[in-house]
């Protein structure tokens, strides 16, 4: 069913301006060539080498700010990512059939050129369903009003599908690795869907017949259970053993073995495993769901995932971002969609990106990880408290156990002695929630490794020597041994280690406290061993990016090395001291395009906000004018019937009073936190089912305007396959009471913003009047707040800013009032407000929708009551290499 033509014209006015388009190793950007994807049992493999995949999730439709695409991506590849998973949003691209925007911030090119130059892989996750908590699941509005079965074989569904893949087909086709023309591995066929029918088949086949039509030639992957193993090429099993229970923050469930969802001949792949949680209206916040799954939770329960076998690992989320406009689902998020991930909304880094830094270098630097079996036959250890998994590489033999405690709530620490292959009665320490993954029997660069009770970072050759950084928690003890054909010259450059040589081994003990140095040459000249023994919080400092060890920085970007020079890139929170461990290549050292005199990194100068006053104010009509607005036809109100698919819609219905009616019945469908205001003839009756008539507002015998707004948060999600994203929004239907007299309703809703798109603003009068936009004049408003009202009130102010060149200053809108309120920076509705659930009261700007050099227009429409407070608050304040252009 197609929108009524009477408010299509309306409703799709502005989409004639938008611009339609027809239909290993650590990844490097500057190898443009064509390459060889192939996979097997164990692993991926890029021309033959296999590759361990850390990925995490990145919606770019959350962050609309494209040049801070860039800084998340170099701070996924910089804290361990190799990969960045990435769904591209249907409803985010049209505003109606066969109408596609790709330009400004949806200018997925761009996005994938930028991971390209990051040197970054992608899985690619067009959909058509993505589900993501966004509105209708990513698919459009105009899609609600389809009458065949959405996620099947209906012809209208498959036509509109084809469609949009038809567009987005070709641009991800454009960055195939396989084509040497970008950084895409992966393509993924849908999104969880678990319908195991002959039509559920035929409709995976049909779009996987459709991507390769479309020359997508990279790995065909799945997130559905492993039922479409036939269609597909990898079919994985999303997982989050923690659920979404942020409100009991301290509670883990028990790790699962996924080792079951191993599929024969295709590596184990977990597109989705949890990286934090979303939160929903009247939940506790996100800083409780980043609690929940903190880096003791990633540390323990990836590790779990590398001893089920799992050489493929996704986590959702990497960074959340915001939920702006009409974005989010309305059953699931409020605006932030900041998620509890290891980078915060406002771009900021936790302590769960530094866990996953430290995991991610491993996996990255221990190749022999990448095809590795199950040994079975090993020794329990010696506490029953204490679980050891262990695997071990069939061709090198390179053994690999996990050891944590049984008791995944425990908090006893323990000390077992455990068999690490053939190695007895070594001793483990395990603080509660701890888990460690210990290698042994390992040739480590020109070294060879017996064993370790410390976990290995990273290691490599710089230079004329070999590195490899170890680490543990502070305090506990570690050993590690090493093997040579002749006692080798041991010098201890810093810190407490003993050592001892004992029949070809080298015994190092210590503790891990700070950072321990020991230099290991070998006698007869053999590649020397720089050790660096470290704890948990003096490893997060270390940096491995490019070809480069440094410590120092909150974070370094790029490394390269130039004409003896190493130039490094990235971003300090104070002065700090910088140290390369790079065997002496480099005669000097750059970073952010200048010398490094003495070692020392400078810090941010200090930023100061300004105060928002100069205020002004309009309040809307409660009733309008409605000559020009869409005629009902036929008994529903549906909103997305005629066109109007996002944010507020105006009802106003006509009748002829009799004398008899007392009031209304209205049944209204707005979604999770949606809401609805009535008038009679400009008499607010309030909120509600049953609304009763004033006797002094109806107008016996003359025309009677009954007028209803609705604010509406988005679609449901089809998750379950039942075309819940079909669900009415708007006034659904209204009777009088105390009379059958007929009511003509006239509807408005929003025209859809040619540069922000059609999820920005829905059909408030001051959004019909450009009230929320920059160029927009406000000379005839009051400087003074009116007197409440029933009904909407905007407040608007300018604001400009002059922060320092090169630095980055994350800021966020601070909110406090008792209305509801959405919040509009420069055209943009950032922000949802609404006190009576909460809990959100920060919300997140990012630099380029933000002028961080320029001037600002901050909008509020409030709800029923005064507008709110606002303050920008700085939630960091870095140096940076980067800028960031001004988004229109």
């Amino acid at each position: 069913m197609r929108p009524r033509k009477a408010c299509r014209a309306a409703a799709l006015l502005a989409p004639v301006l938008l611009a339609a388009l027809g239909p290993a190793q650590a990844y490097s950007a500057a190898a443009h060539q064509a390459h060889t994807i192939t996979y097997d049992d164990h692993s991926l493999s890029i021309d033959g080498r296999r590759l361990y995949i850390w990925s995490g999730d990145f919606h770019y439709w959350r962050l609309p700010s494209p040049d801070a695409w860039r800084d998340v991506l170099q701070k996924m590849k910089s804290g361990g990512f190799n990969t960045a998973s990435i769904y591209f949003d249907w409803d985010f691209h049209s505003p109606a059939p066969g109408v596609y925007d790709f330009t400004g911030i949806r200018d997925v090119d761009r996005l994938l050129d930028i991971a390209d130059e990051v040197g970054i892989y992608v899985i690619a996750r067009p959909g058509p369903y993505i589900n993501a908590e966004t509105d209708g699941g990513g698919f459009p509005g105009w899609l609600a009003v389809q009458k065949g079965h959405a996620r099947s074989t209906d012809p209208d569904y498959l036509a509109a599908a084809d469609e949009w893949l038809s567009h987005i087909d070709p641009v991800i086709a454009r960055h195939q690795l396989t084509d040497g023309k970008g950084s895409v591995i992966a393509y993924q066929v849908e999104n969880e869907y678990y319908r195991d029918t002959p039509d559920g088949h035929a409709y995976i086949q049909h779009l996987r017949d459709k991507a390769r039509a479309d020359g997508i030639s990279v790995p065909l992957t799945g997130n559905h259970k492993g039922i479409f193993t036939k269609e597909l090429d990898i079919d994985g099993y999303d997982r989050y053993p923690q659920e979404f229970n942020c409100s009991h923050p301290d509670v883990w469930n028990k790790l699962p073995d996924m080792a079951f969802s191993h599929n024969p001949g295709e590596p184990l792949f977990l597109p989705e495993f949890q990286g934090g949680a979303f939160d929903p209206w009247g939940g506790p916040g996100y800083d409780k769901c980043r609690q929940l799954t903190d880096g003791d939770f990633e540390k323990a329960a990836y590790e779990n995932n590398i001893a089920s076998g799992a050489t493929m690992q996704n986590f959702y989320m990497a960074y959340g971002g915001t939920s702006w406009g009409y974005l989010a689902t309305p059953g699931s998020v409020y605006t932030s969609y900041d998620y509890g991930a290891p980078i915060r909304e406002d771009r900021t880094l936790t302590e769960k990106y530094l866990v996953d830094k430290r995991l991610g270098y491993f996996v990255q630097s221990v190749a022999p990880l990448t095809k590795t079996d199950e040994v079975t036959d090993v020794p329990a250890p010696s506490s029953t408290a204490v679980l050891q998994r262990t695997r071990r590489n069939p061709d090198t033999g390179t053994t690999f156990a996990v050891v944590r405690h049984q008791d995944v709530n425990g908090k006893a620490t323990d000390t077992a002695l455990i068999t690490l292959g053939g190695h007895l009665d070594i001793p483990v320490t395990i603080a509660g929630r701890d888990s460690k993954l210990l290698v042994a029997d390992y040739t480590m660069d020109h070294q060879r490794l017996q064993y370790s009770t410390s976990e290995i970072m990273t290691h490599g050759t710089f230079g004329d020597r070999d590195i490899a950084l170890l680490y543990g928690r502070p305090g506990q003890p570690g050993r590690t041994v090493l093997r040579y054909g002749a006692q080798p010259r041991v010098t201890v450059l810093s810190g407490a280690v003993r050592h001892t040589w004992n029949a070809g081994d080298l015994m190092l003990d210590y503790t891990h406290l700070g950072l321990a140095r020991v230099l290991v040459q070998p006698t007869g000249g053999g590649t020397p061993l720089l050790l660096l023994l470290a704890d948990d919080a003096t490893a997060d400092t270390f940096w491995r990016v490019g070809p480069s060890l440094v410590r120092g920085p909150e974070l370094v970007r790029t490394a390269a090395y130039g004409n003896g020079v190493l130039k490094l890139t990235g971003d300090t929170d104070r002065p700090t001291r910088l140290a390369v461990f790079d065997g002496a290549r480099a005669a000097a050292v750059t970073w952010n395009g200048r010398a490094v005199i003495g070692g020392e990194l400078p810090g941010p100068g200090p930023v100061t906000m300004p105060e928002l006053s100069g205020w002004k104010y309009a309040q809307e009509p409660a009733t309008e004018d409605d000559r020009t607005w869409c005629t009902a036809a036929g008994p529903s109100l549906n909103a997305d019937l005629y066109g109007y698919h996002a944010g507020a819609v105006r009802y106003q219905g006509h009748f002829t009073a009799t004398g008899g009616e007392t009031g209304a019945a209205l049944t209204v469908s707005t979604g999770k936190a949606g809401t609805h205001l009535a008038w009679l003839n400009g008499h607010y009756l309030g909120t509600g089912r049953d609304l009763g008539f004033p006797a002094e507002a109806l107008k016996p015998g003359q025309d009677n305007v009954l007028s209803v707004l609705t604010v509406n948060m988005g679609h449901e999600q089809d998750f379950h396959d039942n075309d819940s994203h079909k669900q009415p929004r708007g006034l659904v239907s209204a009777s009088l009471l105390g009379s059958a007299q007929p009511i003509t309703w006239r509807i408005r809703g929003g025209l859809p913003d040619p540069v922000r798109g059609p999820l920005n603003n829905g059909g408030l009068y001051g959004e019909h009047h450009g009230f929320h936009l920059p160029a927009r004049p406000d000379a005839g408003w009051s400087i003074t707040a009116p007197a409440t009202a029933p009904g909407v009130l905007w407040a608007r102010t300018a604001f400009s800013l002059a922060l320092p060149p090169g630095q980055d200053v994350p800021v966020s809108l601070t909110v406090s009032g008792l209305s509801r309120a959405q919040l509009y920076l420069n055209g943009y509705l950032i922000g949802h407000y609404i006190p009576a659930l909460g809990p959100q009261t920060a919300f997140p700007v990012p630099p380029g929708l933000l002028h961080t050099h320029g001037r600002n227009t901050l909008a509020i429409a409030a709800i029923n009551g005064p507008a709110p407070t606002v303050t920008l608050t700085p939630t960091g304040n870095f140096t940076t290499p980067l800028s960031y252009a001004d988004v229109p």
